[in-house]
């Protein structure tokens, strides 16, 4: 497991996260609820998070309390991602659909890094297309660098065109219980189903 936790660690400096985008992972050990749930154990988890207020697809203002009023799987992205963005989290939609049909409730959320471009009419579409109970945030600059510091995600920008660039960011998926606290952090590779089993299991012991 150890070998395991230190493989994800070079991953990601491999990729160029860099340590804004990243934090560490250990093997699960010592009392825990939860450890049954667990892969790997998250280091310094409560380092992880805090209170937000953003624009929701609607244009209400919406708290991080409200927001994580419930499980919620939350995806940081950006609505002109050309893949990897839409893949996660239509997986992740697929993973709270799973949920519904055992009768567990699980809600999708998508925060964007890319304010600039994602207002809330962009991010409402975006949401809608995966699924009908996805929240979708947005802010502005200064509440969305916010949000990403406090959540450890890493995000920026690739290229100097105005308009038409990528974002470079972490890919991570946040599972987050009823009142903000991190319980488990999911990677593009783990699918649906092995979300879907985790977060159910987590969520039973709540």
């Amino acid at each position: 497991m150890a070998r395991t936790a230190a493989i994800i660690a070079l991953a990601a400096v491999s990729a160029g996260l860099g340590a804004a985008g990243w934090f560490a992972l250990a093997p699960s050990d010592g009392e825990d609820r939860f450890a049954e749930c667990r892969e790997v154990k998250l280091a310094a988890a409560s380092a992880i998070g805090g209170p937000f207020t953003l624009t929701s697809e609607t244009g209400a203002r919406m708290t991080s309390a409200e927001l994580f009023d419930r499980p919620t799987l939350l995806y940081f992205g950006y609505t002109y991602c050309p893949d990897v963005c839409p893949v996660d989290t239509a997986r992740n939609a697929e993973a709270v659909e799973i949920l519904e049909e055992r009768g567990v409730e699980l809600r999708p959320a998508f925060i964007t890094i890319d304010p600039q471009r994602d207002d809330a009419k962009m991010v409402g579409d975006f949401t809608a297309n995966l699924h009908p109970k996805m929240i979708g945030l947005t802010g502005t600059e200064e509440e969305i660098a916010k949000v990403a510091k406090d959540w450890r995600v890493y995000r920026a920008k690739a290229g100097d065109d105005p308009e038409d660039y990528l974002m470079d960011h972490s890919t991570f998926t946040y599972l987050v219980a009823p009142g903000g606290d991190l319980l488990e952090v999911f990677r593009r590779e783990h699918s649906a189903e092995q979300i879907a089993d985790r977060a159910a299991c987590f969520i039973d012991k709540l």
